[in-house]
């Protein structure tokens, strides 16, 4: 697993989580030396298995070298899966400029400032800030396009961060040929930034308005019984199964090893989430490990 993306986004938080879930761990690790990792482990450490390495624009060769290792440990038969990590441009001003930490751009030549000549800033944040990670999310484009996996941590705190890398690595076994995420949400907290499907239900009939439903959620029995009277939740179901039927046996020819589908409501609380619980067993029942998260059930 290679942990990259735009500095400040998270990687060094993702990094100690995989170390807490029994990975070999190494951040910021020149990237030359990947396949004479790999070699090593393989020989003098057989029994790991899982490794996550930490590589990004701190190593200055990484830029010049990644396409080619990456390619030539590819073709020396080993599972590479690359995670990346970004937020979004006022998030990285907001976290570096409480942690006062220096980009790494920076440190290049032609970014390096000195902080006493930025004082009079706009707005507190460095002029040269801004450039290293407008530069950075620039050059490093071409990798997250080839990205396994995209994670936007806007909206995540730390420990939210931790929780979805331990629950989605620590369990996925090596036989199942894709991992689903199926994700409620409510639209006034904002869609989930790294969902591959989002499909908004607002149009099916609220339990909200129900008041012996209202303060209950959608995994409770009661509420969903409700929701399936409906035919138009009969109709959408129906025609989700269809499409699902239609685009997973693709996704699985393409290799993809990950699928998120989120299902969104206004709050979150009610048809959201039981349209998840629905689509959670339908993944299930056909043989996918899947992970289910109800992210605003809990809002009031």
């Amino acid at each position: 697993m290679v942990v990259t993306g735009l500095s400040g986004s998270g990687k060094s938080t993702a990094i100690k989580a995989f170390e807490d879930i029994g990975y070999l761990c190494i951040d910021n690790l020149p990237v030359p030396l990947l396949p004479a990792l790999l070699d090593l482990c393989e020989g003098e450490m057989p029994d790991t298995r899982k490794v996550a390495l930490g590589i990004d624009i701190r190593e200055r060769t990484f830029l010049k070298a990644y396409e080619k290792i990456f390619k030539e440990i590819q073709e020396k038969g080993y599972n590479l899966e690359i995670l990346f990590f970004e937020a979004s441009v006022d998030v990285l001003q907001r976290r570096y400029s409480q942690t006062r930490r220096i980009h790494p751009l920076e440190l290049w030549d032609g970014y390096k400032t000195d902080r006493s000549e930025n004082s009079g800033e706009h707005g507190g944040i460095r002029r040269s800030l801004l450039e290293a990670i407008n530069r950075e999310r620039e050059l490093l484009k071409p990798l997250r396009d080839r990205a396994t996996k995209v994670i936007d941590t806007s909206e995540l705190t730390v420990h939210a961060l931790k929780q979805m890398i331990t629950t989605t690595y620590r369990l996925v076994r090596e036989e199942e040929a894709m991992t689903v995420q199926v994700l409620s949400f409510g639209f006034k907290y904002g869609v989930p930034h790294d969902a591959d499907m989002v499909l908004d239900v607002r149009f099916l009939p609220n339990p909200f308005f129900v008041e012996s439903l209202r303060p209950l959620t959608g995994c409770n029995p009661e509420v969903q019984t409700w929701v399936f009277s409906h035919d138009d939740t009969q109709d959408f179901i129906r025609l989700v199964e269809s499409l699902l039927e239609f685009l997973v046996p693709r996704y699985l020819k393409e290799g993809r090893r990950y699928f998120t589908i989120a299902f969104g409501c206004t709050g979150g609380k009610h048809r959201s989430v039981v349209m998840a619980e629905h689509f959670s067993s339908w993944f299930r029942n056909r043989g996918f490990y899947t992970l289910t998260f109800h992210r605003d059930a809990g809002n009031e």
